[in-house]
């Protein structure tokens, strides 16, 4: 059976005017012009340097693009997007419509809204945008724990608005990148960290054994500093690690181990590729 989940800490933007895709395109790092009924885009919003500011899903219901946004970012966008408006014939308005995420079975039917895969994997499942939300069967925590045994991250919970580079948070395997669609703001750093195989750390899913830590909290490993906690629930987490602490057998974070759970999709170098066989194990055992 579906399992369906409200995600109250998501909101809705509506871009619409006849500019919508073409100005949206300049600004996002996915390619707007693959927007279309039925299906939805993963994307990224990033400073001119580069550097992350928020990760957003984009539908299309034929006349206007909806940005599934962080409730919490979703007026720190809508700004940064008017800014860039100039004389773009688009509006950029908050829309009322609820956000819910449904997985582990067939796509719901959703009456009066929107429903399309998530991008990002097909076992992640399906994103919801609804006039009438959906009756639930699962909670938020539910939708954590299947997001983090995927390796899947959520906004400002795991990514650092100014300082996450896209490369080392897995949008380029996640389809949330476009190597085609021509200049963006910030492409020039993402291209960059791609063709020069830049990328020193990533985020990536961990088995917790103890109290899980504090987003924020250091990780360890042998006296060192290697990384970082993310966001975390029932003894799975993501943090940011160097890739050199990826074949460490635990790693100490505040009170607890870690040990780093490397998914299949995840792309390493071949010096770190090795702790991929350990990671797939670990998953499955939890």
């Amino acid at each position: 059976m579906t399992r369906i989940a409200n995600l109250d800490h998501r909101a809705v933007l509506s871009v619409e005017g006849d500019d919508r895709v073409s100005f949206l395109q300049g600004l996002v790092s996915q390619d707007m012009e693959r927007a279309a009924p039925g299906q939805a885009l993963w994307t990224a919003l990033l400073t001119p340097q580069g550097k992350w500011l928020a990760e957003f899903f984009v539908f299309s219901d034929g006349g206007r693009l909806l940005l599934e946004v962080e409730a919490a970012q979703r007026e720190m966008i809508a700004t940064r997007l008017t800014r860039f408006r100039l004389r773009a014939r688009v509006t950029i308005t908050p829309s009322p419509l609820a956000v819910q995420t449904a997985w582990d079975g067939p796509v719901p039917e959703v009456p009066l809204g929107l429903v399309a895969a998530d991008p990002r994997l097909e076992t992640a499942g399906w994103r919801i945008l609804s006039e009438r939300p959906l009756p639930t069967n699962a909670s938020a925590a539910d939708w954590d724990a299947h997001r983090l045994a995927l390796g899947l991250p959520d906004g400002t919970r795991d990514l650092e608005p100014e300082k996450t580079v896209l490369l080392e948070a897995g949008f380029d395997e996640l389809n949330g990148i476009s190597w085609t669609k021509g200049c963006y703001m910030g492409q020039e750093l993402t291209a960059r960290t791609r063709y020069r195989g830049l990328v020193k750390r990533r985020l990536v899913p961990v088995a917790i054994t103890g109290e899980a830590p504090t987003p924020g909290t250091p990780v360890m490993s042998g006296g060192r500093e290697v990384g970082t906690m993310r966001s975390a629930s029932g003894g799975r987490g993501l943090a940011v690690l160097r890739l050199d602490a990826l074949q460490s057998e635990a790693l100490t974070c505040g009170a607890a181990t870690l040990i780093p759970a490397v998914p299949g999709w995840m792309r390493l170098p071949p010096a770190a590729s090795t702790a991929l066989a350990q990671g797939e194990a670990i998953a499955q055992d939890l």
